[in-house]
């Protein structure tokens, strides 16, 4: 069978010259994550070195697989968000092992997949109230700003008021703060794969600033750009490969309202970035039909389930549907062919981790961090913001989701507020059964920590 008439490119109006450079397009839009989510994770104390190598493999194989099986030109890689929850609110927040968050991501993706190829997806994304869906999304788009502001020293700690404004002349404050300005402006300007060209620009700037000897104190040079040494590495970091099952025994060790709290949150994010991502890269293709429904969505919903297994045998964080696979499809990219050449950028890419990791410092990613934050931060758009009745959960999810440093706390806040809410118009009994669930499990977790 033919590239032609297996992804019925004639049909489709493309063709192999015009899905390769929309694949390549799509891959440069979001490879940004290669240099992002080994910084995110190795907070954790896992090895950059072997998140970069699980990053790259496990987002090809992924891409491989969606274009294959759903033939959707959609990309996939570890979701920004999702390798927050994974690192400060599962790690961190709880004092787990990164093994056990792995086996965490390993369950979540099992029932995602579950939930999927059952038809449940419908019926569970009717359970929960809109304005709740939106603000955690916009919600998680504050905190991964927040993360990259902090990370570079824009925001640091203060003992009078928490948090203050560092320095903005200190080198890995100031490179980062050109890095948003750069970024910012050729986003606003439509550049193609503008993310990652902020972040080669903002590198090349930190380079020279490394040369010239700008920031060579101690603690700067851990956040500065460095002269690479080699370009390509001979050996690859295996080591998270299979690493999650040795986790399951931490996992399970844990109180329950902890490893309920851990698994919801993973499969929450998870379930609603995937329907909110997906649905508009459709509808962008002109897979719609007219009464609104999305010709083979669910073959790609099955193949970005099959992507969170394949991110935890390898060792990273949640992989789900990019966004930015909308810059392949602007260019004409209408079947998995595209996803296919996503794909194999992402395994080439293996090749370049000493490049990558020595110039993809914290400083030089943290205008990634503020774009996509600012991003999904316009979910707020959406929010029905008419009385206070929809206003109040969606504040309290979001600022308390910065304040406790927590994606699974704000989410839990921003749950009970509903609750308060509905019960206070007496429409209480309106709340279907899951929700009640939910809200009992967030009270329990919110007041006794168990």
């Amino acid at each position: 069978m033919s590239l032609n008439s297996f992804f019925k490119l004639d049909e489709n109006k493309t063709n192999f010259k015009t899905e390769f450079i929309a694949g390549l397009t799509t891959f440069l839009a979001m490879s940004y994550i290669l240099g992002v989510n080994p910084n995110m994770l190795g907070i954790t104390g896992m090895p950059v070195t072997g998140v970069f190598f699980a990053t790259a493999v496990a987002s090809g194989i992924s891409c491989l697989v969606m274009g294959l099986v759903s033939k959707y030109p959609v990309g996939l890689a570890p979701g920004m968000g999702m390798n927050a929850l994974f690192t400060f609110t599962i790690v961190i927040g709880l004092g787990v092992s990164w093994k056990a968050g792995l086996a965490a991501v390993f369950i979540s993706s099992i029932l995602f997949l579950i939930i999927t190829v059952s038809g449940l997806r419908e019926a569970i994304l009717n359970a929960i109230p809109v304005n709740l869906k939106l603000a955690i999304g916009a919600g998680i788009g504050f905190f991964l700003a927040f993360i990259g502001l902090k990370g570079a020293g824009i925001i640091v700690a203060d003992e009078s008021t928490i948090v203050a404004l560092g320095s903005l002349l200190a080198a890995p404050a100031l490179l980062a703060l050109i890095g948003i300005f750069i970024t910012i402006f050729l986003y606003v300007k439509k550049v193609p794969a503008a993310v990652f060209l902020g972040l080669i620009i903002t590198a090349i700037i930190g380079l020279i600033f490394t040369i010239l000897g700008f920031g060579a104190d101690p603690v700067a040079a851990t956040l500065m750009p460095q002269v690479p040494t080699e370009i390509v590495s001979t050996s690859f970091d295996v080591s998270l490969f299979g690493a999650f099952v040795d986790g399951f025994g931490e996992l399970f060790a844990t109180p329950i309202t902890n490893l309920i709290l851990v698994i919801f949150s993973l499969l929450f994010v998870m379930f609603f970035d995937t329907t909110g991502t997906l649905i508009p890269l459709a509808n962008q293709c002109g897979f719609m039909d007219e009464n609104g429904n999305a010709e083979g969505i669910d073959g790609a919903f099955l193949g970005d389930a099959i992507s969170g297994i394949i991110g935890a045998i390898f060792g990273t964080s949640t992989l789900t549907a990019y966004v930015e696979s909308a810059t392949g499809i602007g260019l004409g990219g209408r079947t998995g062919l595209t996803a296919i050449f996503v794909g194999v950028f992402f395994l080439l890419s293996a090749l370049f981790a000493p490049f990558v990791l020595s110039i993809f410092t914290s400083s030089v990613t943290c205008a990634a961090l503020v774009v996509v934050g600012i991003l999904m931060m316009a979910q707020l758009k959406d929010v029905i913001w008419e009385d206070f009745y929809g206003v109040a959960p969606v504040f309290m999810t979001i600022i308390m989701m910065l304040l406790t440093y927590s994606i699974s706390l704000g989410i839990a806040w921003g749950f009970v507020t509903y609750a308060v809410v509905e019960i206070s118009r007496g429409k209480w009994k309106d709340l279907s059964w899951l929700v009640w669930v939910l809200i009992i499990i967030f009270l329990i977790y919110l007041f006794f920590g168990l």
